[in-house]
């Protein structure tokens, strides 16, 4: 049994003041910590697909993970380009660390000869579960890969500017007191060098059941004053946690005061909603390869389209450094409703 009293950020959250709502997040914090410790093996298949084969993208998630990685790949490839030799690497809130070791992955296929990367996550059965999979990888020549046990909410140990690309993926800012995000967005900016990739989820998407399938939930009720959730899983589990929806706008205000807004957008606005379902649809549909190719039109149509951002199922963020800025660069993009 894991001792949660012994992760350092479970002292320190205990200690927040009775302000803001954020003594009430203080005591859902352990709640989260303890859903993903809980959540077994089956959570890694359920979030990223089969550990082994980390760049397959197949499954229901799989058309936002795709999305994703083609934001971060491209970031990584322009560093190479650029000339860089080393890359360092951080994954707030990483999980399993899927996303750290496909980054790590390319890196060193990319030509990089020193590969420095850190995830971290408030689970610590998510830490060992990342450090397992993660194998021989950070014995390879020229890399270093750590997982450590840590919350978002303390102080980073990087230091200022020497983290080339951070990224914070898939509900991580969502379990945050919104009240603290403003802190937390100025340490990530003040270790960022480069750039900053987050996803959250949007007020007007779809269910999720978190640690396993929408199928499975027998359940659900989020709370939108209070920003807490309740699920109650067809084998037993309830759940309660902090959870926070973002708007699109509010996203873009909570880290255009510490970086600069390169992308803002929602991911797959259409591509889950027309997802067979096995229970009840064949395995194929007449027309599925067509409409694939008609939903990926309206994707791109619609993803920087204010009106249809908030029901996406997940919105993507990608902010710059203000000190890779360069004079001439295209503004950060507008919030404004088209006509």
């Amino acid at each position: 049994m894991i001792d949660q009293d012994s992760i350092p950020s479970r002292k320190w959250t205990s200690n927040w003041p009775v302000s803001n709502g954020v003594s009430a997040f203080a005591r859902t914090t352990d709640d989260v910590a303890d859903i993903y410790n809980q959540a077994g093996d089956d959570y890694v298949s359920y979030a990223d697909g089969d550990p082994s084969q980390p760049f397959a993208f197949e499954g229901l998630h799989a058309y936002a993970d795709r999305c994703v990685w083609t934001t971060l790949e491209t970031k990584l490839a322009d560093l190479r380009v650029a000339g860089a030799n080393s890359v360092r690497l951080l994954d707030a809130g990483c999980g399993p660390g899927t996303w750290l070791r496909r980054l790590v992955l390319r890196a060193r296929a990319l030509g990089f000869s020193s590969i420095t990367a850190r995830g971290f996550d408030i689970a610590q059965a998510q830490i060992e579960r990342a450090r397992l999979t993660a194998g021989n990888l950070s014995s390879l020549p020229g890399v270093n890969l750590q997982f450590d046990v840590a919350d978002l909410i303390d102080r980073l140990p990087e230091s200022d500017a020497s983290v080339d690309l951070t990224l914070c993926l898939y509900s991580a800012l969502s379990h945050l007191p919104v009240a603290g995000l403003k802190d937390i967005s100025t340490e990530i900016a003040r270790v960022t060098s480069g750039h900053f990739i987050a996803t959250v989820r949007p007020v007007g998407s779809t269910p999720t059941g978190f640690v396993d399938s929408v199928e499975n939930v027998r359940r659900l009720k989020q709370d939108h004053v209070r920003d807490r959730c309740e699920i109650d899983l067809s084998d037993g589990r309830r759940l309660a946690f902090g959870f926070h929806m973002f708007t699109a706008a509010e996203l873009q205000s909570h880290f255009a005061g510490c970086f600069d807004i390169e992308d803002l957008q929602g991911l797959d606005l259409f591509h889950s909603r027309f997802a067979p379902d096995s229970r009840w649809n064949p395995e194929r549909l007449p027309g599925d390869n067509s409409l694939a190719d008609e939903l990926e039109v309206l994707e791109k149509a619609c993803a920087k389209r204010p009106e249809f951002m908030d029901h996406a199922a997940h919105l993507l963020l990608v902010a710059r450094s203000r000190r890779t800025v360069a004079t001439g660069l295209a503004p950060g993009p507008s919030l404004e409703p088209r006509p």
